[in-house]
């Protein structure tokens, strides 16, 4: 496929956090590796997981361990492709040089859309917690407040990101730590008032499976959507002191990452609860376990645990987008008056970014059923496609990477190309497991289009770049 530049347009400045970059350096190692331990514990492993284990029983675990495992693959593509090129990007920049500009630009902005709007729903979620807690107040008081904060925080030096995102990763990771600590003690019976409970959650009202291969997909469909959010450490990586190592070490912990929180957890709660229990859905599956234990105001605690997770991706929502759209601008894919970089950062893209964010959270006010379902259903399967991008990314850059500059494959695909086809494949079944599903087909359709319509204007700038050269 065609490497034509879409435009006039300089290449996307040495994103490597050195003097060349317009971008900053600010981001530590230890930013980074909180980053990628942090961005592993989302709001909905914490909410949204409670759907998957009543449709899917004592067998989420294993939709949880399937959809890892692809999860795994392409973090470990985007890792060798970030480590080789640290870009602020990611794999649109890699798509970019891989595929050609049109594919660039497609995975870009598919992207940065996901994450505006994941901005409102999670401004939306904090303020619904806060709102519970001082009732009275107004709803919208709180998104204006959170946007405000995360948008300050986003336009200062990216050493302030790192911080934030730090310090809330830190207390997602200590509350995910002490649940674990003590579900296994009450699995295994060792927590004062509990007893073992053996295999009877596991294998009991309708066994391992309650509701066959149809609950099982249903579970594999919401983990999938669970394990968004990863991405950003690559993106996050370019603006830190050592991209490279720092890519390295975060995509090569990603496995016990996941086989520990997601796994780990899901096998925890379905061992110590039954699946159906009605407060697996109503409390959250997490509250649920931690009511089951005893353990006092439960559904506070999680409400906090919640409202951090909530907080936690805005602020890296933000970041994201800002970055993604700051990439496509400086390579000629966007509105040139985004990419004005001061105090090395990319301001007008923050305000972009936020601005989008804050018109998605007024449009879930008026149209909650028309023009916010809409954008809801358009970014349903974004992530699939994103993935499919890196898949065919990492495919053609590693081949070239091997005839051209071997030394730079620091972190390596395992099993290339094996691997990577079992990934596309993968992509392509959870994509045909959506079509057959009635409830999330019309997320299809509607990525589809976005896909579509964004591709075809990719192609037409690159054409006319070419023309005009």
């Amino acid at each position: 496929m065609s490497q034509t530049s879409t435009a006039p347009r300089t290449q996307e400045a040495p994103s490597s956090g050195g003097a060349g970059s317009p971008l900053g350096n600010g981001l530590k190692q230890r930013h980074l590796s909180m980053i990628a331990l942090g961005g592993v514990i989302g709001a909905g492993l914490f909410v949204g997981s409670g759907a998957g284990i009543a449709a899917a029983g004592p067998s989420i675990v294993i939709a949880y361990a399937v959809s890892g495992l692809l999860v795994m693959f392409v973090m470990r593509m985007l890792g060798e492709m970030s480590a080789a090129n640290p870009a602020s990007g990611s794999f649109s920049v890699h798509a970019d040089r891989a595929i050609g500009p049109w594919a660039g630009f497609t995975a870009g902005w598919m992207f940065w859309t996901l994450l505006c709007v994941g901005v409102a729903i999670e401004a939306i979620g904090a303020a619904h917690i806060m709102t519970g807690w001082f009732p009275g107040t107004p709803s919208w008081m709180w998104v204006l407040v959170f946007m405000a904060l995360f948008c300050g925080t986003n336009l200062a030096a990216v050493s302030n990101f790192g911080e934030f995102e730090f310090w809330f990763a830190a207390l997602k990771i200590g509350a995910i730590a002490l649940f674990l600590g003590l579900g296994v003690l009450a699995v295994l019976g060792l927590l004062p008032g509990s007893t073992a409970p053996g295999t009877a959650n596991l294998l009991h009202d309708g066994g391992f499976l309650p509701n066959g291969m149809d609950g099982l997909l249903v579970g594999l469909l919401a983990s999938v959507v669970a394990y968004g959010g990863l991405e950003t450490v690559t993106i996050a990586a370019a603006e830190s002191e050592n991209p490279v190592k720092g890519v390295a070490r975060a995509v090569k912990t990603t496995m016990w990452r996941i086989a520990i929180v997601y796994v780990g957890s899901m096998l925890v709660i379905v061992t110590l609860l039954p699946w159906n229990d009605p407060a697996v859905t109503e409390d959250g599956p997490y509250a649920a376990a931690l009511d089951h234990l005893g353990i006092p105001a439960a559904g506070e605690i999680m409400n906090v645990v919640i409202l951090i997770a909530l907080l936690s991706a805005m602020n890296a929502n933000i970041y994201g987008s800002s970055r993604m759209a700051y990439s496509l601008v400086s390579r000629g894919q966007g509105p040139k008056a985004l990419g004005k970089v001061s105090g090395r950062v990319p301001r007008r893209a923050v305000l972009a970014s936020c601005g989008f964010g804050f018109v998605t959270v007024l449009l879930s006010y008026w149209y909650p059923d028309t023009l916010f379902a809409w954008l809801l259903n358009m970014v349903g399967g974004v992530i699939l496609v994103v993935w499919g991008f890196i898949a065919v990314s990492q495919f053609v850059l590693r081949r070239r990477l091997e005839r051209e500059d071997p030394q730079k494959l620091v972190v390596k695909m395992w099993g290339f190309p094996y691997l990577t086809w079992v990934a596309l494949a993968g992509v392509a079944g959870v994509l045909a497991l959506m079509v057959l599903d009635q409830d999330t087909r019309v997320q299809v359709v509607f990525t589809g289009g976005l896909t579509a319509a964004l591709a075809a204007t990719g192609y037409v700038m690159q054409r006319r770049a070419a023309a005009a050269r």
